[in-house]
């Protein structure tokens, strides 16, 4: 057997690593790389219309596996197109390995065409960006770029020279094994006792969760129960504490509703479990605040802390649940579940009446029934803008349904490419775009890739014909709407012209038809539905200072979103209320 090219021991590293495919457009520099994918078993190359695409499928996969996933960019222009995926994977702490291909060695630093400096470019979205100048870099430099992703969670990304890929790899290499699974970290002894002595002097406590709770809702709801208190979250925590919960005061936040804004400031003590909710003015300043995370350099960094708590959520109340003392007192919370009811009662009837002849139709009638047919374990992607709304609003977390988005880099377009990573990752399970119809028709042409590979995602297209979310920061600006109208072909007719199913829903009574059949259907399919242009949303609780950067509307016309079935939820709580 001949020694290897530097092209086939990257890959060979890759498949060590756990990567089961390189998503990327193909291009002169990378020549040598693919074609040594073609040659090895265990990792197929995914050919993506948009390099963009390929970071946002790769960093879906990582975020749904918890394994390191890989895309890759030729030289110049083909690598620039990776970086807005980048940013959100980075953001998303999903562990990727970016490729970025470079010009030939000797001609970097001359103007050569396509030259860029990938080494230099992607430093603010990785956590290590190195340039390969060498064969006898390659193995230890990649293995020290994998390592980097998964244990510190995020992006790393090698540019490798295309003649630099096809010279001989060096014969010997120092070869260990990688380190492809992180560890937990469990806090220090003096922060424990300080948390047992804070929680112990506590009347009324809050929990306020964020995507740093996954794999810890058990222990979320057995603290909970000890100090009975009520249990907020983020958009990101959404997925990983709503379900299975008694304790439930909705969400906080720009998007927020219940009462989780009414128990983080009327608690006297709020503790922070895995989140780095950024939104400051929903936080208060007014009570005493801990934050547990394990990512050391966000701990306070949104708000005044009187505990800094560095280690993973499970481990910390692993710790703590057995040594804080049992509450009795459930008058705070049964007052925050009794809150939570009625706002979620009050505003549920907006869209609830007389849907069935409202054309256009309620964006949020959409999202419930989408929620209500919807696999058990079907994984939603979320494109940013109105979707993010209806999605948080709507969809009904279980414990095995997932909601992938741009929720920390809130990129448009993001929800199509992520729906690519999350079908090859998980072929048996139902894989569903919730896209807008500004951010489908940026990345349009990726629903190619869901055809040449047939993969069956549902694309659910709420298509009002505008860009919703801008239009409502120019109405909070005091500004007309200008430039937001999107001129809208028929997008089912596109799909079926590309070879796939489409059908257009312009009445409630269709809808519901057009789903099951979408769904049905074992290949791609997209549902055009036509939706209210006028629908939006406001959250429960806003002042001026909030309003920065956001799409918030003190208009009389927009009314408080409905929230699907999680009004059941609440009704359950309040019924499950201990009597005196």
């Amino acid at each position: 057997m001949g020694r290897q090219n530097v092209a086939e021991q990257f890959v060979d590293t890759l498949v060590r690593a756990g990567v089961q495919r390189l998503y990327g457009v193909v291009g002169d520099s990378l020549n040598p790389v693919v074609d040594a994918v073609r040659r090895t078993r265990g990792i197929d190359w995914v050919q993506v219309r948009h390099e963009e695409s390929a970071a946002f499928a790769a960093g879906a996969e990582a975020q749904l596996t918890g394994r390191l996933a890989a895309c890759a960019g030729s030289c110049g222009p083909g690598n620039l197109h990776l970086i807005n995926g980048l940013y959100d994977a980075h953001r998303s702490m999903a562990p990727v390995l970016a490729l970025a291909s470079h010009i030939p060695s000797s001609e970097i630093g001359l103007g050569y065409f396509q030259e860029t400096h990938p080494d230099q470019l992607f430093q603010r979205c990785s956590h290590y960006c190195e340039l390969i100048s060498n064969p006898q870099q390659m193995p230890r430099l990649l293995r020290t770029a994998i390592q980097h992703a998964v244990g510190r969670g995020g992006v790393s990304v090698v540019a490798l020279p295309g003649d630099i890929a096809a010279q001989q790899a060096p014969e010997k290499t120092t070869a260990h094994d990688l380190v492809i699974t992180r560890p937990t970290v469990r806090p220090g002894d003096a922060e424990i006792d300080a948390l047992v002595r804070m929680v112990d002097a506590a009347d009324r406590v809050t929990l306020f969760c964020g995507s740093g709770t996954a794999g810890a809702h058990a222990e979320v709801m057995q603290f909970a129960e000890r100090v009975k208190a009520p249990v907020g979250h983020a958009l990101r925590g959404k997925e990983f504490i709503q379900y299975d919960n008694p304790f439930d005061v909705g969400m906080s936040g720009l998007l927020g509703y219940g009462a989780a804004y009414e128990a983080t400031h009327e608690c006297d003590l709020l503790i922070l479990l895995g989140t780095d909710f950024p939104y400051s003015a929903f936080l208060p300043d007014d009570v005493r605040i801990v934050q547990v995370d394990v990512r050391p350099e966000r701990l306070g960094r949104r708000s005044r802390l009187d505990l800094a708590v560095w280690g993973d959520v499970r481990e910390t109340l692993r710790c703590l649940v057995p040594r804080v003392r049992p509450k009795s007192d459930r008058r705070f919370l049964d007052k925050m579940l009794k809150k939570h009811a009625e706002a979620l009662e009050g505003v549920v009837r907006a869209y609830t009446r007389k849907v069935e002849k409202h054309v256009p139709l309620h964006p949020e009638y959409v999202a419930s029934v989408l929620d209500e047919l919807a696999d058990d374990d079907a994984v939603f992607t979320v494109d940013t803008g109105m979707c993010n709304v209806w999605a948080a609003r709507y969809l009904t977390p279980n414990g095995r349904r997932r909601i992938i988005g741009s929720f920390s880099h809130g990129s448009m377009a993001n929800a199509l490419p992520q729906a690519i990573g999350a079908q090859f990752s998980h072929p048996g399970r139902q894989v569903v775009s919730m896209s807008g119809d500004g951010g489908f028709a940026m990345l349009m042409g990726d629903f190619l890739t869901l055809v040449q590979y047939d993969l069956p995602v549902k694309v659910v297209l709420f298509n009002n014909s505008s860009l919703g979310m801008v239009e409502l920061e120019m109405m909070v600006s005091g500004l007309p709407s200008y430039g937001t109208t999107n001129h809208n072909p028929d997008f089912a007719a596109v799909a079926r012209a590309a070879g796939a199913y489409g059908v257009r829903v312009e009445k409630p009574k269709q809808l519901a038809g057009a789903l099951k059949d979408a769904f049905r259907h074992r290949g791609p399919a997209l549902v055009d539905v036509v939706t209210d242009p006028n629908a939006l949303s406001i959250p429960p609780k806003i002042r001026a200072e909030m309003v920065t950067g956001f799409a918030l509307s003190a208009s009389k016309i927009v009314l408080d979103g409905g929230v699907g079935r999680m009004v059941q939820l609440a009704r359950s709580n309040v019924r499950n209320i201990p009597r005196p």
